[in-house]
């Protein structure tokens, strides 16, 4: 009887290990056959990635830009002048071409947003020496009128919002180049129109009013460049 308990247990035990090893066994096999199968789809997984990269590339390309290591300084000037005031400036600027009756086949129009900066202020290379005279304690001070120094874009700040080419036409390159040049006139019209010219008149006269007294001469009184 005991003889019977004995072999029926190790009969379990045997079954149980066999089970163990074969377990084993199979989980060997399934991970050699996913690790052959992952170096083998491998190739093509890389091969896709950069087929995936070349086409981004083409679809996407990133400008290259090259400078030309040769400089030529065309002009070196002196100067002296006092910048007073600036305006930062946006303008919707629209240009348009061929819009006519078949604008929808050949016509070309966008919408360009201008983001720029005018700056004003008095140039002190043309004050000359008769422009300053003192006469009982007060200096007299004759200013050149004030003038608009940079009026110039946010290249970038500014861009297209919206275009709109005819089934039939190109994008013409020079539109954008019209669009932006309008847009540099109209920023300086603008700021031309609030006054900037005037404000930099009285900011430049407030400044040198200080300048002048720190030197010593308290009372300055300010000329007009007209007046003779």
């Amino acid at each position: 009887m005991k003889d019977n308990r004995a072999s029926n247990l190790i009969s379990a035990l045997l079954s149980i290990l066999i089970l163990i090893v074969i377990a084993g066994a199979a989980y060997y096999i399934v991970q050699s056959i996913q690790h052959s199968a992952q170096q083998a789809v491998a190739p093509f997984q890389q091969m896709n990635s950069g087929l995936q990269t070349q086409v981004s590339q083409l679809l996407h390309p990133t400008p290259t830009v090259i400078p030309d290591p040769v400089t030529y300084i065309t002009e070196v000037r002196s100067l002296a002048r006092l910048e007073t005031i600036q305006y930062s400036i946006e303008k919707v600027i629209s240009a348009e071409l061929g819009q006519g009756t078949f604008g929808f086949l050949f016509g070309d129009k966008l919408l360009f947003v201008a983001h720029g900066t005018v700056i004003a202020g008095i140039d002190m290379a043309k004050v000359l020496p008769e422009d300053l005279r003192l006469e009982n304690g007060v200096l007299y001070v004759k200013l050149p009128p004030p003038e608009v120094f940079i009026a110039t874009l946010d290249n970038d700040k500014s861009y297209v919002y919206d275009r709109e080419t005819g089934a039939l036409r190109k994008p013409a390159t020079e539109l954008e180049t019209t669009a932006r040049q309008a847009a540099e006139q109209e920023i300086r019209k603008a700021a031309e129109e609030d006054g900037i010219l005037e404000l930099a008149q009285q900011n430049a006269e407030t400044y040198l009013a200080k300048f002048f007294a720190a030197l010593g001469y308290e009372n300055t009184i300010f000329e007009s460049s007209a007046a003779d």
